[in-house]
């Protein structure tokens, strides 16, 4: 199994553009979550964290996103139908095949909580698969994913860096898509499945706590 149509493909070697392209990207994230305490695309109301403890350690999370209905921005200049509609996405040739979306996200109740990019591109010597995940009142963290699926469909990512309740944070965060076998007329697609498993720093022990 894969996650159909999240990923894209870039044939160029200039690496420079590349990471600048994902850099803007990661950049406007911060400044999309701001403009959302004015434009009310997700309730800002903070939703109860559902977190279990992980049974290797740290705590576990688990988020979906429901496809088609929770993507808020596509940007692929090979898509027919603009996502949202009247987006024009930049037709330069170095970004003929990158792929960048933007998602709602939702909680295991089924509540939107925050948005998510996710950005993808493969060349002969750069392959990228990144994930922006922004939940309001808490913070946010940066998934960098391997690129190829291990068994059972999922991809699995480093937790490289986060922001208020998750800097001080490490750990790992898989992807899995699962399809939507129902003919319900209004289900969705199919969901993407994301689990963090968040690990803290390990704090020092007071002296009176050491022992020789």
């Amino acid at each position: 199994m894969h996650v159909p149509d999240l990923a894209g493909e870039l044939d160029c070697g200039e690496t420079v553009l590349l990471k600048t392209f994902f850099f803007g990207i990661i950049l406007g994230l911060a400044v999309a979550a701001g403009g959302l305490y004015a434009i009310p695309v997700v309730d800002q109301k903070r939703e109860s964290s559902i977190v279990t403890v992980a049974p290797n350690g740290g705590n576990a999370e688990t988020f979906h996103v429901n496809i088609p209905m929770d993507r808020i921005l596509l940007g692929d200049q090979g898509q027919a139908a603009a996502i949202p509609p009247g987006l024009v996405w930049p037709t330069d040739e170095i970004l003929a095949d990158i792929r960048t979306e933007v998602f709602k996200i939702r909680n295991a109740r089924d509540a939107v909580v925050g948005v998510a990019v996710r950005a993808a591109a493969t060349s002969d010597e750069n392959n990228v698969i990144d994930w922006v995940l922004h939940l309001p009142a808490r913070g946010s963290f940066f998934v960098n994913m391997d690129v190829e699926p291990v068994e059972g469909g999922f991809r699995i990512g480093e937790i490289g860096s986060g922001s208020r309740e998750f800097e001080p944070l490490s750990g790992f965060m898989t992807e899995r898509w699962i399809a939507n076998n129902s003919n319900d007329e209004d289900a969705p697609a199919g969901r993407i499945e994301l689990s963090a498993t968040y690990v803290g720093e390990l704090e020092p022990l007071e002296e009176e706590e050491t022992f020789e």
